[in-house]
């Protein structure tokens, strides 16, 4: 173990503790539950699958030629513009669902055409990941190549099918990129939408409640059936059946996606907040009941350590997704001229002024209006540019300071290296005449009694130094300690490597 840890890149930017160091530290002594025992078991197993097939896999890209590498990135490109048409195929099913559901809304079927852009969005997730899976698995990508790029897309699915969902609403709704001849009188399309908000906020209604719906019919009409069924019978094919396989990223995802809704209706539907809260109780043991009794463990090891950041970045690029039509809406878009609080206004928006020039005092008002103006812009802009730069500088100090770190912990791993040699070399190997007995005094006499390996040895009691020539080892440093059979021995002491060697 000793030998092997200098071989490992420790200057690398992708430096990580080295397998000697997960199997001594990676147990957990406070377990004492035998199920909490079996679960991190399997953890530990994963990660030294996944660091295992990362480290072959890195072995293998080094040994590639550069035909094919090229041929590997050919490959890589063929699998993501595919995905990225089906992405595209898929929301433009969600566009024309959605524009068909708003134009039919005389026909006799309208309420089941209400809840075809529910329905859409729910297929359209539900295949997509699967799709994403298969076309990323024939690749042969490393494990956690595989994760994040079928996560990635995943992603873009989800974020892409609620904003175009959105456009197809606005351009129904506020003729957003279409003929304005309807709009032009209300700014909206006054015509079939005479309340447009409560029209939208019924949308977004059904959109969360059919999620929620979905959820729970998986859950007791697919993977309980599927489970009972793949227990009950025994034969090939329900052995390739077998258990629904629990996704934690996919999992994740759909709660992401469910908060971006509740975000978007918050101007709309305020109770849209409460019921997803409701939702959200009920999903979580409804997800606790199907991955504790429906459910087997996923065969691709997923780190979620390292996808915290991964996912708080979906949130808020969800969160943005919401923001920004939100926004829109709220100061440029008219309100209902029939229902509402906001009837006598132009926009939103313009309650807020009117409410600070009569509900503040002149001080509150004119240090509003400082807090707008470029005189306090561009003080702020600057002290944001001088913070950012001490930030940037900070980092940079740091990371300098790692490297100066990653530098002597090389050092000292290799100085214990050399430190084992020269114990190793030391200390005599025992002959056939050795007995288990005990010993002798000439042959206690016979062992140094002082060791010290790449150091003079002063002062040894009961050895002088030769009077020849004393040995001088690699590093320059003259030793002249006995070896176990009386002879000098060179002791190789410690030289630090150069700048090239590093």
């Amino acid at each position: 173990m000793v030998k092997g840890l200098p071989q490992k890149t420790l200057l690398g930017q992708g430096y990580q503790a080295p397998l000697s160091a997960k199997v001594f530290s990676s147990w957990d002594f406070c377990i004492r539950v035998q199920e909490a025992a079996i679960i991190k078991k399997h953890e530990i197993s994963n990660e030294f699958k996944v660091e295992l097939e990362e480290g072959r896999r890195f072995q293998l890209m080094q040994q590639q030629t550069r035909a094919q590498r090229a041929c590997h990135l050919l490959s890589y490109l063929r699998v993501n513009i595919l995905i990225g048409l089906l992405v595209v195929g898929a929301i433009s099913a969600i566009f024309w669902a959605t524009k068909y559901s708003q134009d039919n809304k005389e026909e006799s079927l309208f309420l089941l055409l209400q809840y075809l852009p529910p329905g859409v969005i729910a297929l359209v997730n539900f295949l997509g990941p699967l799709l994403f899976t298969f076309l990323v698995q024939l690749e042969n990508y490393p494990p956690n190549t595989e994760v994040n790029l079928t996560l990635m897309w995943c992603v873009v699915l989800k974020l892409a099918s609620l904003g175009m969902f959105s456009f197809s609403l606005g351009q129904t709704i506020l003729c957003i990129g279409r003929d304005k001849t309807s709009c032009e009188s209300y700014g909206y399309n006054a015509c079939d939408y005479q309340c447009w908000e409560n029209s939208v906020g019924e949308e977004l209604y059904k959109l969360s409640i059919f999620n929620f719906l979905l959820t729970v019919a998986f859950a007791f009409l697919v993977t309980l059936p599927r489970r009972l069924l793949v227990d009950q019978f025994s034969g090939r094919f329900w052995a390739w059946l077998e258990r629904e396989e629990f996704l934690v990223p996919k999992n994740v995802l759909d709660i992401v996606a469910g908060q971006t809704v509740t975000w978007m209706g918050l101007f709309y539907c305020p109770l849209l907040p409460l019921l997803n809260s409701v939702f959200l109780f009920l999903t979580f043991y409804i997800k606790k009941y199907t991955l504790l009794k429906n459910s087997r463990a996923s065969s691709r090891p997923f780190r979620a350590s390292s996808s915290t950041f991964f996912f708080q970045l979906v949130l808020l690029l969800g969160l943005l997704l919401a923001a920004v039509p939100l926004g829109y809406v709220v100061s440029s878009i008219h309100s209902s001229w029939d229902c509402g609080l906001f009837t006598n206004y132009s926009a939103p928006w313009q309650v807020v002024p009117e409410l600070v020039a009569l509900g503040l005092p002149p001080i509150g008002q004119r240090a509003l209006h400082y807090l707008g103006s470029h005189a306090f812009s561009f003080p702020l802009l600057i002290m944001l540019s001088l913070v950012l730069t001490v930030c940037i500088s900070q980092t940079q100090a740091n990371a300098r300071a790692i490297h100066r770190l990653r530098k002597q912990l090389v050092w000292q791993v290799q100085e214990k290296w050399h430190l084992v040699e020269d114990l190793s070399r030391l200390l005599p190997e025992p002959g056939p005449s050795d007995s288990p007995g005990p010993k002798s005094p000439a042959s206690q006499a016979s062992r140094p009694r002082s060791f010290c390996p790449g150091f003079p040895c002063p002062g040894s009691p009961s050895r002088a130094p030769p009077p020849g020539p004393s040995v001088v080892d690699a590093a320059g440093l003259r030793s002249t300690c006995p070896g176990p059979h009386g002879t000098p021995a060179s002791a190789r002491r410690f030289r630090f490597p150069s700048v090239a060697e590093l």
